[in-house]
């Protein structure tokens, strides 16, 4: 659940939900991926043992496949659960691409909703189905321990978070990095349903950051059966973290107030976990093979010096 490091360089220290972030000397950063997990915007009282390194994994595999739409934070995978690269002035939204009726926007869309962030949502679609285009509805980056808002273009532009010009850069490139995430997924027989970009600048520069297409950021669908079962009005087999969002819903948990966080049991761990493993060898084509934590600080420390 912890990784308490002192890496060489260290300026400072952020705690997020899943990551632990070290601010390096000469713009540089180290991000381990922990083994926590949230949801909710509440984390979660036990840790996916390897869940860590496979997201990392993941993320940094798509990180340099999508190197040609946008350049990145990465530079280097000294371990399984650490990227290092360059430290970036994030832009504070988060921007949301969604292709099917799923999820949050399936929520609000139930609740009598046909408009998200300023996006349209046509009448008469059933549970799961694809939009006719994919449609972005951003939000907020919150600080630490506030949560993400949605919010509309206009709100962003009116707000001054940023300018109309970047505005349509972000957009440009997130539907691209989506048409891109779509056609890997299909390649692999999956379905990338929705999943969300971040981005920051250096001296100016566009960049992505954060992570990319991994199941903690994304929602899968099987391709095979997945017509048959929205046709039937079922929900279609998915691999991503929603099935945690439903397990915690089934247990009266939704990060309101006074919501009490279920108990995790041994299976539900091991379940999270096969989840997890899955997406991991299906995305990436390869058996997960855990990577010893024993000795990370010094790993990461020989690498930083060398």
């Amino acid at each position: 659940m912890e990784s308490p490091l002192t890496l060489n360089g260290q300026v400072a220290f952020y705690q997020g939900k899943v990551r632990d972030v070290y601010f390096l000397d000469e713009g540089r950063l180290a991000i381990v991926a922990s083994d926590r997990i949230s949801a909710f915007d509440h984390i979660l009282p036990r840790a996916i043992p390897g869940k860590g390194q496979m997201l990392n994994d993941i993320a940094y595999y798509f990180l340099q496949a999508t190197e040609h739409i946008i350049p990145n934070w990465s530079e280097a995978l000294p371990h399984k659960s650490v990227t290092t690269g360059k430290t970036a002035e994030p832009i504070k939204i988060e921007m949301v691409v969604r292709g099917f009726l799923c999820g949050h926007a399936l929520r609000q869309y139930t609740a009598g909703e046909r408009t998200l962030c300023g996006a349209s949502m046509p009448d008469g679609m059933l549970p799961y189905q694809a939009f006719p285009q994919p449609i972005i509805t951003p939000a907020t980056k919150a600080d630490h321990g506030e949560h993400d808002e949605d919010i509309s273009p206009r709100e962003i532009l009116d707000r001054g978070i940023v300018s109309e010009d970047l505005w349509q850069k972000l957009a440009s490139i997130s539907l691209e990095l989506f048409a891109f995430g779509q056609q890997m997924a299909s390649e692999r027989g999956l379905l990338l349903a929705d999943t969300k970009y971040e981005f920051g600048l250096i001296d100016g520069e566009l960049i992505l950051i954060d992570e990319i297409h991994t199941p903690d950021s994304s929602r899968y669908f099987y391709a095979d059966g997945f017509d048959g079962a929205v046709s039937q009005g079922r929900p279609p087999k998915h691999l991503s973290k929603e099935f945690v969002r439903e397990w915690l819903m089934s247990k009266g948990f939704q990060g309101r107030e006074g919501d009490v966080m279920p108990v995790m049991e041994d299976e539900d761990v091991q379940l999270i976990r096969d989840r997890y493993m899955e997406l991991y060898e299906i995305m990436l084509g390869r058996p997960f093979l855990e990577e010893s934590m024993d000795n990370l600080q010094e790993t990461i420390n020989s690498f930083l010096q060398s």
